[in-house]
């Protein structure tokens, strides 16, 4: 069983990509709704709230987990790859969002100037450009905190005219440098992609981060077989949420499409 684990509901754009990609997994996924959004948060409470999801879903029988969440990604992945696992879940991995992404950028030689908007703990975490500069020490690197889209995002604000706004004025620093390729550093920020495309207009690319993670994940289990041992003749979707079951659904049946049936609220907290 595969984990997708996100503070909140924008994981959701990362899996409704998994299952058009690789279906035949059973997949848990959960959303500490209740905590969210982590972006505002100190790393030192980024990392104890994302290992106490991971421990969640290793606990109900997951074998590899997906951070669909680019805060705990840039803030508590490393950590839990090189600290946590080897000691508690050794023969286990998690896997973040953010080396896909830069992957497909970097590697991509006719962008040279990249722009990346995300929360602020992943902005102040220079995930990105470390990352983007280790595969390609010459691409220009523009940074935007975007504090106000999540919640946002969460309250259902996507479509209003002042969520727009304040897109639009997210975006106009980095348009203005004339970039190439804009990385999406939150997987909430699809619900928004066709806003983001038609305010960067043509000349910039960018990236759908689920569809990128989906290619990632699909290349990651076929280079490791023993990933393969767990494909399901009648693959099982779970869904786990911190916060009102009533809420997640109602999101999730309204921004993607992704067939929901019970929903399980639950704590994820460790004494």
């Amino acid at each position: 069983m595969i984990g997708v684990f996100d503070s909140g509901f924008g994981g959701l754009t990362v899996l409704e990509a998994l299952l058009k990609k690789i279906p035949q997994y059973d997949y848990l996924y959960l959303g500490d709704n209740a905590r969210a959004p982590y972006g505002g948060r100190s790393q030192e409470t980024i990392y104890e709230y994302t290992r106490e999801a991971v421990d969640f879903l290793f606990r109900e029988g997951c074998t590899l987990v997906v951070l669909a969440c680019n805060t705990a990604s840039a803030q508590a992945l490393r950590k839990i790859q090189t600290e946590y696992l080897p000691k508690k879940y050794p023969g286990r991995n998690v896997l973040g969002v953010i080396r896909p992404l830069v992957e497909a950028v970097a590697n991509n030689q006719k962008i040279k100037r990249v722009g990346v908007i995300g929360t602020r703990a992943t902005i102040e975490s220079q995930a990105y450009e470390h990352e983007l500069k280790k595969i390609n020490p010459n691409l220009e690197i523009f940074s935007q905190s975007a504090p106000l889209l999540v919640p946002l995002i969460e309250e259902g604000w996507q479509s209003k005219p002042e969520t727009k706004r304040i897109l639009k004025k997210y975006l106009q620093p980095l348009k203005i440098k004339q970039i190439d390729s804009l990385i999406l550093g939150c997987t909430h920020y699809p619900i928004l992609y066709a806003d983001i495309c038609r305010i960067m207009t043509r000349r910039c690319q960018v990236y759908h981060p689920g569809e990128i993670i989906a290619d990632s994940l699909k290349n990651y289990i076929d280079r490791h077989p023993k990933y393969k041992i767990n494909e399901s003749k009648n693959p099982q979707r779970i869904f786990f949420t911190s916060d009102s079951s009533r809420r997640f659904f109602d999101f999730a049946k309204k921004f993607v499409k992704v067939e929901i049936g019970d929903i399980r609220k639950i704590s994820i907290q460790t004494k």
